[in-house]
């Protein structure tokens, strides 16, 4: 599954749409009956969550497909012969891996040239299934940063059951232990670095009134080696209407490094303070930024809006004390994106996208400015940087498309050639298989491209089981990837899988962001509904053979095309959703994205969600179609609060549909391999049911 986690058509009209709603002025009561239901963990919450599963899960699981589905899903996730995703620390490849043994996983490590054999020779530095068992926890990895020169003490960072909240713990590489007595960081929201080997830099939850009301830390300390929490030094405080504030530590190829501190006053934009060895410094940089690492003392950094001439998605750098005299390294073409940047000793590479196509771009600086080279990929593929860092060139970058398994390349960005070390087998037989991509026309007129993965022999009658998915927001790119369970689950039972690249995400720069913001996102869900439409004008499809998946903000756009176009689909798969758009600024981490949604507390704002939130929207007597609500009880992020009471409502009014809350997993809806399966199987069964029948 591709993450969780962004007006009609014009001039349009066939009969198959005449059913389209009008939309109409929310439905409001002066109270809200399923508040009780946002008690995440409330004992009346959970046994209602327990009826929900017991009555849903017997549904799809007694479905006579559903046993070869899980077996299939259980095999993809579980093969050993898949590609062990790499990270550098120093020049040591490190992995963390799963598998039906290891459920909770292994961190473990091997040296560069072992790593590009065929059986790797792996040492195991943590095992979290050990580690969960003797300490009584559920474990769920969540990263370890050891820093440079020495890359000998790490701060490894574990939730207990998925949620973005987790434990910081110093670890010892060498001696492959926690460090007794060392660093050690409470279950918080946290982010802490590396200043030196003795001191830390902390944003947490420090007591009462320190965290934000996007529940995200707004104050940072700097606590040194023997200190208790309440003796660490306050160096910056942020605002408790901020979204947050988070430190982070800089390293380059040649022992250089940069403490900043990011201060993220809303979704986008920030403030970048420099804590400079004589003073803190706020930084002269764009409020829209993303920051990319440092390379021979300058900061490597993306641009997302217009700023002393440069265009909106260009790579600058700068030096910090003088960030005004930034230069350019690259700036995109107005249909390409820069997805992702890495920097390593000397270079900076790039993932960059030319309608939606990728390409890998190696950046050098020169006298005057840089040089440009490129690492070769495969036509019409999605690429992407797995490992690389300030130790060396080195590089690690994978290549994929809809129906190519991933490729790993290793490469030196100094020249290296790249070598194919590592290809994924085939997971499905894509032989009878083809690609193409099309563009709808949206309600302003905007072209909207899609692509389309399908049996070569498909025939244009609108028979065809099709799944059509998007995400739509926060500048996420969707990109042409290999999925082993959507290729073995739906493409060889003959289904069609369609991805749009609908405005919200970032295919073509901020622009395309930044055009369905707030009170203009109505351009995003049309953006979705043209896209279905062409399917169906095309004949690829029709009503009722199509299905419709996305989660977290692509399950906001499902809730909303499932309320304003019932007649269009037959299937609706709502995953992690957000649908109470009246309260979501009061549920999880809600309020952290009022710079995409807007604020109810905005006139304006809040009349347009009025009238398309889909919790306040939906109405009885309508022919909605049944939808799969898929959530989790231990996302803190979104939370499970909007799928359970958009549930609650349906039952209510009587109409039809099904829901599963995992116990835990976090806002993946899934803590492990294991339940990744199992909620991938209940979904496709759920599609077949639907779609095949």
């Amino acid at each position: 599954m591709r993450p969780l986690l962004i007006a009609a058509l014009a001039a349009l009209a066939f009969p198959v749409f005449a059913q389209t709603l009008e939309k109409s002025p929310a439905v409001t009561s002066p109270a809200d009956p399923y508040l009780w239901l946002e008690d995440v963990h409330g004992e009346k919450a959970l046994a209602w969550v327990e009826q929900q599963n017991a009555r849903s899960l017997p549904v799809l699981k007694g479905d006579p497909r559903y046993a070869a589905l899980h077996e299939e899903a259980l095999k993809i996730v579980n093969a050993t012969d898949r590609i062990p995703t790499p990270s550098l620390i120093g020049t040591t490849v490190y992995n963390f891996w799963q598998d039906a043994t290891n459920v909770r996983g292994l961190w473990r490590r091997t040296t560069p040239a072992s790593y590009a054999t065929p059986s790797p020779a792996w040492e195991t530095v943590l095992d979290l299934d050990q580690l969960a068992k003797a300490e009584g926890k559920n474990w769920i990895w969540h990263g370890a940063n050891c820093p440079p020169p020495n890359y000998r003490r790490c701060l490894v960072s574990l939730s207990d059951g998925g949620e973005d909240a987790d434990t910081v713990r110093e670890f010892d590489l060498p001696t492959k232990a926690f460090v007794a007595g060392g660093f050690a960081l409470p279950t918080s929201k946290q982010t802490a670095d590396w200043l030196d080997d003795d001191t830390l830099i902390v944003s947490r939850d420090w007591g009462p009134g320190t965290m934000t009301a996007s529940s995200y830390p707004f104050i940072v300390k700097t606590l040194r080696r023997g200190e208790r929490l309440d003796q660490a030094t306050e160096v910056f405080r942020g605002k408790p209407d901020d979204v947050g504030v988070s430190p982070v530590v800089l390293h380059d190829g040649d022992g250089r490094k940069v403490a900043l501190i990011v201060r993220n006053v809303d979704f986008f934009h920030q403030e970048t303070w420099w804590l400079s060895p004589k003073a803190l410094v706020k930084l002269d940089l764009p409020a829209k930024v993303n920051l990319q690492g440092l390379l021979d003392g300058r900061l490597i950094f993306t641009t997302l809006e217009d700023w002393r001439g440069f265009k909106a998605g260009a790579l600058l750098a700068c030096r910090p004390e003088d960030c005004a005299g930034a230069a350019v390294i690259l700036s995109p073409g107005p249909r390409e994106s820069i997805e992702q940047v890495a920097v390593t000793a000397h270079r900076v590479v790039a993932a960059v996208y030319d309608n939606v196509r990728g390409s890998m771009r190696v950046f050098a600086p020169r006298e005057g400015g840089w040089t440009e080279s490129q690492l070769p990929v495969a036509a019409n593929s999605s690429v992407g940087v797995n490992a690389a860092g300030e130790a060396s060139d080195d590089v690690y970058y994978s290549v994929e498309n809809f129906l190519s398994p991933t490729h790993l390349f290793s490469a030196n960005a100094d020249g290296g050639g790249p070598t194919d070390i590592k290809d994924l087998p085939p997971r499905f037989d894509a032989s009878n298989d083809a690609v193409e991509q099309f563009e709808a026309t949206s309600s302003d007129g905007t072209r909207i491209p899609y692509f389309v993965v399908h049996p070569k022999a498909m025939k244009l009658d609108g028979s065809n089981p099709t799944i059509l998915y998007a995400y739509g927001g926060f500048q996420v790119s969707m990109l042409p990837e290999y999925s082993a369970s959507i290729g073995k689950l739906w493409l060889e039972r003959g289904g069609v899988w369609v991805l749009a690249n609908i405005r919200g995400g970032g295919e073509f720069g901020p622009a395309w962001h930044e055009a369905g913001l707030k009170t203009k996102r109505q351009l995003i869900y049309d953006d979705f509904t043209a896209v279905a439409k062409d399917l169906i004008a095309r004949r690829i499809t029709s009503p009722r053979r199509l299905g419709i998946q996305g989660g977290s903000n692509g399950g906001l756009l499902m809730g909303v095309e499932f309320i304003q176009h019932p007649e269009l689909w037959r299937a609706v798969d709502i995953q992690v959703p957000l649908l109470d758009m009246l309260r979501f600024e009061k549920i999880g981490a809600g309020a952290s994205w009022v710079g995409e949604y807007g604020s109810v507390g905005v006139p304006a704002e809040r009349a347009f969600w009025e009238t398309t939130s889909p919790y306040q929207n939906l109405k009885a007597g309508v022919a909605y179609p049944e939808p799969f609500f898929v959530t989790a009880t231990s996302d803190d992020r979104v939370t499970p609060v909007h799928a359970r009471k958009m549930a609650a409502k349906m039952a209510a009014m009587g109409l039809p549909y099904l829901f599963f809350e995992n116990t835990s997993g976090g806002h993946a809806a899934s803590a492990n391999l294991q339940e990744r399966a199992e909620r991938v199987a209940l979904e496709f069964t759920y599609f077949v049911r639907k779609l095949m029948d």
